[in-house]
Order: C-alpha cells, then structure tokens, then sequence
C-alpha cells in the first residue's frame, strides 16, 4: 500500500530528525521513498545527504522560470529522493504559500511523484496557516501524524494541531512520542492518544546517538545501523508502512489537558 503522510508537530520537537530516519528505515526495506521539506530553513534531508544541503524549490523559481526534476530531486542515503520547498527569510512573506507554489512545481517536473511507496511532508511547526496543510487541501496527503514528547508545551501544540484537523476534516494517523525524558513521559502521551481518540504509534526514547548523527550529517541508519535506536526507527517504519487506522481525533479542552499533565508530575 502506498503511503503518503505528513508530520505535524511543535517546532523544536524533532519532527526533521524523525522524518528523516523514518525515510532512510524504510528505503533500506527496499521502498521507494520521497521526503519533502516544507520549512523554510530547508534542513529536512540533510542527514540523508551527508550534511549537505541542496537547492529549493522556491530559490530556483527565484532564478529562473522553469525548472527540471534534476534540479531539486537528489537522492541520499538508501535511494531516499529529497526535496526542499524553501521559504522566505524570516519576517518577509509567506512560508505556507511557498508550500502550494512548490506543490504545484512538483506536479509539473516529476508527474510520477505519487508512485513512490511512502512520501513523507516535513512540516514547520504548527497549524499557523492556511499553507501548512496545503498538502493535505491539495489531496495530496493520505495520513498525518502528530509528533510530541511528555512536554506540555508539545502535547499542548500537539491538541491544537488536532483541533486543526478536525476543522479540515482530516483524519488522524496516530502519535508519536520523541521523548524528552519527561516524568512517565510514555504513560503520559499514551493516555493522551487514547483520550483524544487515537493511539500511541511510536516512542523514540531520547538517545545521545541520534544528536551525535546529526552533528556528523547522517541518519542514525547510515552512521549507526546496529544501535538499538536505530531498531526503534525500524519498527517506526514498520508500523507507518503497515497503519490502516484513521480517526477523528476529539481535542481536549486546556482544563482537561492541564490536568491530564498533572497527573503524570505529581
């Protein structure tokens, strides 16, 4: 089954880093992956490119007119294709406008985009704009998942995001927990996924391995492919590849979300 998903979570929270070694898990099972980097700091597929960055969508079209696939198709580690839409610099224009505009591109140099196995969309932040969830508008996303750790903060993006999807009619994949080390982190984001009607897909626990790859300009596949997180990575693969559950997600309220994170402190 081919599988098109977007990740969605609070900025900061590991959603590149995931998306990354999800797409390098997968290709090395022997499935055609396309990974496209929705934020505008472009940095989505530089672990598959050994630190390297390439040229964006958005900066070509600046250059010039037209542009051909080769351009801003490169492939990474395991055959993973990598693209990056680019964006704005900070405080000038539109970031989710870019994401249609480079959509729309993508449709145009690479028609067969959509026979890969698994695509996955890297998106900034949160739902702060009607671009975000271009991919989604533009029927191009078939699953989304919310990315989170044990953190309010997160879990409080991670709610609004889901308060987000059910505005667009938008179905929730599940949740995936990059942990942090929070008190019962775990236990915590597990009874959140079910209270909001979900389930807890994945849980990466916290790994210096994962930091010490990325420094480097690698995946935790390419640097250390017999590390136990490389294994939860795997298994994360897996899990995507293999999820048939959708739900409408049912948003807690700030009282009920507050006292649900209480819980697991005291």
């Amino acid at each position: 089954m081919k599988k098109v998903i977007a990740i969605y979570g609070k900025g900061g929270i590991g959603k590149s880093s995931t998306a990354s070694n999800i797409a390098a898990a997968a290709a090395l099972s022997g499935k055609k992956v396309l990974i496209i980097g929705c934020d505008p700091k472009s940095d989505s597929s530089i672990t598959l490119l050994g630190g390297k960055r390439i040229p964006t969508v958005l900066d070509l079209l600046k250059e010039k007119q037209t542009i051909a696939k080769e351009d801003v198709i490169f492939e990474g580690f395991g055959g993973v294709l990598c693209m990056e839409v680019g964006g704005p610099e900070p405080g000038v224009g539109c970031a989710g406008r870019g994401i249609i505009v480079a959509i729309e591109t993508l449709k145009k140099i690479y028609p067969e985009f959509m026979d890969n196995d698994l695509i996955i969309y890297d998106v900034p932040g949160d739902v702060v704009c009607g671009g975000f969830v271009a991919p989604i508008k533009k029927g191009f996303v078939n699953e989304v998942y919310v990315l989170t750790s044990g953190e309010y903060m997160p879990l409080y993006a991670a709610n609004n995001i889901c308060r987000g999807f059910v505005r667009i009619g938008m179905d929730l994949g599940g949740v995936i927990c990059n942990s942090r080390n929070a008190d019962r982190e775990r236990e915590l984001v597990e009874e959140f996924s079910t209270k909001i009607g979900s389930r807890l897909i994945g849980y990466i626990p916290k790994d210096p391995i994962v930091q010490s790859c990325e420094r480097d300009g690698y995946s935790v596949l390419e640097k250390a492919p017999d590390s136990d997180i490389a294994k939860v990575y795997k298994q994360l693969a897996v899990e995507l590849m293999n999820n048939k559950t959708r739900v409408k997600a049912v948003p807690l309220d700030d009282e009920q979300l507050r006292n649900l994170s209480k819980k697991y402190s005291e």
